[in-house]
Formats: C-alpha cells, structure tokens, sequence
C-alpha cells in the first residue's frame, strides 16, 4: 500500500476518534491538498477512492488535473488559495468548490464566470477569523454583508472558511467559527489542517485541509 494511501487511512481513523455529535452530523470530509505535488503521489490515493483534493493555484491546477478529472469524474477539486479575479474564468471550469470567497468583486466576477458556462461552485466565504493584516479574508465585522451579497448574486454559498492563526489556541477561533457558521445558517465548514484538524473535528468542521500528514514534507 502506497505511504500516502496509509497517511490517509491513519488520518481518517482520528477523524473518527476526535469527531463529535456524530449522530447529528457527517464525519467531515478529507480534502488532500496536493499543491506542488506531482500525480504520481496522487494518483494512489484516487485508486484508493480518495475523491476530494485541493490546490492552490489555478494554473497549476489546470496544468495538473484536467485531463485527471476527465477520467475521473467523481473527483471533487477544492481551490482553497487566494484567488485573483483575472484566474475565476478558469477556475470556474475546473473547480467543484471555491473555499476562500472574501470580497463582492470577486463574488461578482465568480457569479458572472460561471453563469456563462451554465454552472454552479460551491463557494465558502473565507474569514479573517484572527483579524490578521497579513491574511486574507472578510472581517468579522463585514461578514453579513458579504453574505448578503452573495445571495443577491445567487451564489451558492455552502460554509465558512478560516485559516486561524499560527502559534496560538486555535479552538477560541474554530469555537467563534462554529457559531459565526451556525448565526448564518450554514451547515459545512472548511477549517482545520495537518496541525490543528483533530481539534476542529470537535467544533463541527465537515471539510478538514491536509496536506503534509498525507502527502509528506513540500520542498
């Protein structure tokens, strides 16, 4: 069995043990986020069934995984980088789900892409949960609008998504997640990654973004 296949088995098994009220909700999903990796570390892991992957970068995504997605069409290929306006055209083509959603130009420039080519992304609004300069993300405080106007543009905002800040308690900002999550009635939420995903998994994230307990080291 190929490394990354066992990372992965491992991983779900925690996901399992730490996952709370699992009788309300879904054990969340794995997203394998294999940006800068090569197919042949991926590919295992879709022979295995392994359907939700993520990348950052759309260029590399599409140099990467079109051909890949035409062969498997149950692939669900997750865009969880920061996303310039003048790449949504092709990201729209590509991607299933858009997780980082943090102004109205770029919501409008993604309503405006996709309804163009007749269809819908799944869009999470990306949250600056640690109001943190150097990050991406909407404020708290800006929020409902951004969610308000998602709707006027008909997206089909499924979650929130926050990236909480390193070196710090991160179940204060997944705890401020889950309820921001619930006051607008979402019911997925993408947070969590290789450091910090078996305690997310105890404030109800559905989507959980690993990449190095999976894939290995980047260099």
């Amino acid at each position: 069995m190929h490394t990354t296949v066992q990372n992965l088995i491992s991983i779900e098994k925690q996901v399992k043990t730490n996952s709370t009220n699992l009788k309300e909700f879904k054990l969340p999903k794995i997203i394998a986020v294999s940006k800068t990796f090569q197919l042949n570390k991926i590919l295992p892991l879709i022979e295995y069934g392994h359907k939700d992957f993520g990348e950052n970068k759309v260029q590399e995504a599409v140099d990467k995984w079109s051909l890949t997605k035409e062969k498997n069409p149950n692939i669900q290929l997750h865009m969880i980088g920061k996303l310039q306006t003048n790449k949504v055209k092709f990201a729209v083509k590509l991607f299933d789900y858009i997780h980082t959603v943090d102004s109205e130009r770029l919501a409008k420039k993604i309503a405006s892409e996709q309804e163009k080519i007749n269809k819908k992304i799944k869009i999470f609004i990306q949250v600056n949960i640690g109001d943190e300069d150097q990050k991406s993300g909407v404020s708290k405080q800006n929020l409902s609008n951004l969610v308000s106007y998602c709707n006027e543009l008909k997206l089909d905002v499924v979650g929130l998504m926050c990236i909480p800040p390193i070196n710090c308690d991160p179940d204060v900002y997944f705890n401020e997640m889950k309820l921001l999550n619930k006051t607008h009635n979402f019911y997925q939420l993408s947070m969590g990654m290789s450091a910090d995903f078996q305690i997310a998994c105890k404030y109800n994230s559905t989507y959980l973004r690993i990449g190095s307990s999976i894939f290995g080291n980047r260099y």
